[in-house]
């Protein structure tokens, strides 16, 4: 007897933008759960990253208890809310996965009930791992705080942590139940963490929309002094971009070989391994972003139709006046470099599908390099 058929689950993807938050007077938050008519009954748990804490101090859990208090006919319970390390550190390690589990545990959480988790993209990732291991799955709200995760890292449906010195080697899909993104959330952020975030919107922008990518060339110096008018519409646009093909593209849980959305990740998560993670993952993109673009530029010597020099240069000058790395030592030991090609064909399955480009705005899927290009590359960028 064969019993085959086809599974097709549906998930509502709640994104919202906003400014203040945790303002008793802004609805946003409350509104996030009005599908729930049996929401007073439910419960949650609210991690908040440590970075976040630090610079906001007490105010924070104060404004957010308030906040809680104010619509609690609309709202869960809060049963506690826990500050916890932040930063790629806490990838290294379950521990905060563990924490998240046994506060589901200790306090009665069920699959309908929240965990809300305020801070930057590991941190997400980690919370939403322990989250989705859970009972098999309770409820996750993002509440992303830092420009990377604002305009990438919450829209995704994965979550994990590192292991063996691999990027996000364990992990889990699983789709948040809303993700609330507030803008006066960016405010408190250090200058570089700022910046570094906008190198996932760079990619956006090179995958699918080249006039998303002179947008950001044009408010370059804007974005990296950090005017908000320039910046904000940025980060609301590479959003938009990463959730519609995530939703639309066909291939939410990554099934199939290709993963457009990972252009410039092979050798970016490399590089955050080779350097202990002292590399940011914003920065990180960066690189690896210029060392497909030049890898993708070399191309045109072996054939036509190949990311042009003056593409190339555009790509170059954006990413420096954005504030971003254009280049790192690291890029030296391209032995080590290219031994995350064999780590990256593993995470996809087996089969090596990298997207590089042919123009600005103009994808193309390969599934072999030409290693003797990728190390010209990379001497360029050493």
């Amino acid at each position: 007897m064969l019993l085959d058929s086809t599974v097709l689950p549906k998930f509502s993807h709640r994104v919202r933008f906003t400014r203040g938050a945790f303002d008793a007077a802004n609805p946003a938050l409350r509104n996030l759960f009005a599908a729930d008519e049996a929401i007073a009954t439910r419960r949650a748990v609210v991690l908040i990253d440590d970075g976040v804490a630090r610079a906001y101090g007490d105010a924070l859990e104060t404004k957010l208890r308030a906040y809680f208090a104010a619509h609690a006919t609309s709202m869960p319970v809060i049963a506690e809310i826990c500050v916890v390390p932040g930063g790629e550190a806490v990838k290294q390690d379950t521990r905060l996965c563990d924490l998240v589990v046994e506060l589901v545990e200790k306090h009665r959480i069920c699959r309908k009930s929240f965990v809300i988790a305020i801070g930057g993209g590991a941190m997400l990732d980690a919370v939403g791992f322990g989250s989705a291991i859970a009972h098999r799955g309770v409820r996750l709200v993002r509440l992303p705080t830092t420009v990377l995760a604002q305009d990438d890292a919450a829209m995704g449906v994965k979550n994990g942590i590192n292991r063996f010195g691999k990027k996000n080697f364990v992990g889990a899909f699983a789709v948040p139940f809303a993700v609330l993104c507030d803008e006066l959330l960016l405010e408190t952020l250090p200058d570089a963490v700022f910046r570094a975030g906008f190198s996932e919107a760079v990619k956006i922008a090179l995958l699918k929309d080249p006039m998303f990518f002179a947008e950001i060339e044009q408010n370059a110096e804007r974005i990296a002094a950090r005017n908000l008018d320039a910046a904000s519409p940025v980060i609301r646009r590479s959003a938009e971009l990463h959730l519609r093909h995530i939703a639309d593209g066909g291939d939410p849980f990554e099934s199939n070989a290709a993963r457009p959305l990972d252009f410039g990740h092979w050798a970016a998560h490399r590089l955050e391994s080779m350097s202990g993670y002292a590399i940011s993952h914003g920065d990180a993109v960066a690189l690896g972003l210029l060392l497909d673009c030049r890898y993708s530029n070399l191309m045109n010597s072996k054939a036509e139709g190949w990311l042009s020099d003056a593409d190339y240069a555009r790509i170059c000058a954006c990413i420096k006046r954005l504030g971003l790395p254009t280049h790192h030592p690291l890029f030296a030991d391209q032995d080590a470099l290219l031994r995350g090609l064999d780590e990256f064909r593993e995470h996809l399955g087996g089969t090596l599908t990298i997207t590089m480009l042919r123009g600005i705005g103009r994808g193309v899927e390969i599934h072999e390099l030409d290693t003797t290009l990728v190390r010209a590359a990379a001497t360029e960028l050493a």
